[in-house]
């Protein structure tokens, strides 16, 4: 039996997934394979960039899977592409930001920028993020690295058929991510409270998260 890890795991910097690029790219390369779908969606053809300046979550997971979307706006073909699947049995979110680009025919390229949680924060349960890439500040409280998928825990339930059962996994009691900075396919939740919501539309790339 090995021992559980004590107090907090702190990383400087967090990438896709907290583990060995190799283990991670076996581990989301075999579930390609298998098809396993990570959104119960179809997803669009457009990543879009999320900032948070803190966020404090309960009970995390993280696991290998893939999203199948449409190649482009137009929703012509569709293509899978392989995301860290990331999930918060409860969370909460202070200074948030999204903001997705889109170049339209004949128009542009178009920023669409909404801000959240700057007086009180965003609250979010039952959250599945679908991540392509995640940079930021971590610390990981009771932290396991390397269990199983269908024996995780800490995290929401499992709710994508595809994902291997016997695959690697992460977990852990709390995790908090300072300046957090990434870009995402897909966004699930039970519940999504947004407090102080505010979206605005506009053609200066400034409008982007970062």
């Amino acid at each position: 039996m090995g021992s559980k890890p004590r107090g907090g795991t702190r990383w400087k910097r967090f990438a896709v997934v907290m583990v060995p690029s190799v283990a991670a790219a076996a581990a989301v390369g075999v579930g390609l394979a298998q098809g396993a779908l990570a959104a119960s969606f179809t997803v669009s053809g457009q990543q879009f960039k999320v900032r948070a300046g803190h966020l404090e979550g309960d009970g995390f997971a993280q696991y290998g899977g893939v999203d199948e979307g449409y190649t482009d706006i137009s929703g012509s073909k569709t293509t899978k592409r392989p995301v860290a699947i990331s999930t918060f049995e409860h969370a909460k979110i202070n200074d948030m930001c999204q903001s997705l680009k889109t170049d339209i025919p004949l128009l542009g390229t178009v920023y669409m920028r909404l801000e959240a949680g700057h007086k009180d924060p965003v609250i979010a349960d039952q959250l599945y993020l679908d991540i392509a890439q995640l940079d930021a500040d971590a610390t990981f409280k009771g932290i396991d690295i390397g269990v199983a998928v269908k024996d995780q825990s800490k995290g929401p339930a499992v709710t994508d058929k595809g994902v291997l059962p016997g695959g690697f996994a992460q977990q852990a009691d709390k995790a908090i991510l300072d300046d957090a900075k990434q870009t995402a396919w897909a966004t699930t939740a039970g519940t999504f409270k947004l407090s102080g919501l505010s979206l605005r539309l506009g053609t200066d790339s400034k409008m982007e998260c970062f």
